[in-house]
């Protein structure tokens, strides 16, 4: 599976033009009043203009997995990196044989750059931007997470993720490439203890050689 647009929502489309373009370094692909967006590697990630307050997600950056600490220190340079076990910023998730650091947007949205060493995706490339692959995973949030999976598999085909074992309020569906992260309301967004919303969201995804669309706030 591969995640290949993301649209989010949010109050600030100055600030996020900011953030994205010159602390980020992502490419913009169009802006205006309403909306922007950029070219996280493959995906095309867009933020729209919305009232509703504060409209909080997580997502994830794939990034070449001989870069981890590279890329680390090229976004410790530009904004904070959060802790996940205190002093500890790398997590070590090593059932998925990966390790990642977070850091929050303007919006206060969760950010994950992640290296993924079962992939082949290394870069010789000084670490920028331009580095990263792609957003290979997206949160969703419901109520019930077991009834949302249930709705996902039957309706996209979707498998359960063979690295990460089916939790009462966490499961994952997909692939090493493109993750949908199924969260339960009021769960913290790990590393952080910004509790999981639900807020609308849009995804184009490719998956068994079809591409498919979720638009929808799950409750």
């Amino acid at each position: 599976m591969e995640i290949q647009e993301t649209e989010l929502l949010t109050n600030d489309i100055e600030a996020t033009v900011i953030f994205y373009s010159k602390i980020l370094g992502l490419k913009i692909i169009i802006e205006n009043r309403e909306s922007v967006s950029f070219a996280a590697g493959r995906t095309k990630l867009t933020f729209r203009y919305s009232e509703i307050e504060s409209p909080v997600y997580h997502f994830a950056f794939d990034i070449p997995n001989n870069q981890l600490l590279e890329a680390f220190g090229w976004v410790e340079s530009r904004i904070a990196i959060l802790e996940v076990i205190p002093p500890e910023k790398i997590a070590d998730f090593y059932n998925w044989n990966a390790k990642s650091f977070y850091f929050y947007d303007n919006n206060g949205n969760i950010l994950e750059c992640i290296a993924r060493f079962n992939l082949d995706n290394k870069s010789e490339k000084p670490f920028d931007g331009s580095s990263i692959i792609l957003i290979s995973e997206i949160g969703f949030v419901a109520k019930n997470v077991s009834k949302l999976c249930d709705q996902l598999i039957d309706k996209y085909d979707l498998p359960v993720f063979s690295m990460q074992p089916k939790l009462d309020k966490f499961i994952v569906l997909g692939t090493e490439t493109g993750l949908f992260v199924l969260a339960e309301e009021g769960k913290d967004w790990y590393p952080t203890k910004t509790k999981a919303k639900a807020f609308w969201t849009k995804v184009v995804f490719a998956n068994n050689g079809k591409t498919q669309q979720i638009e929808h706030t799950y409750l």
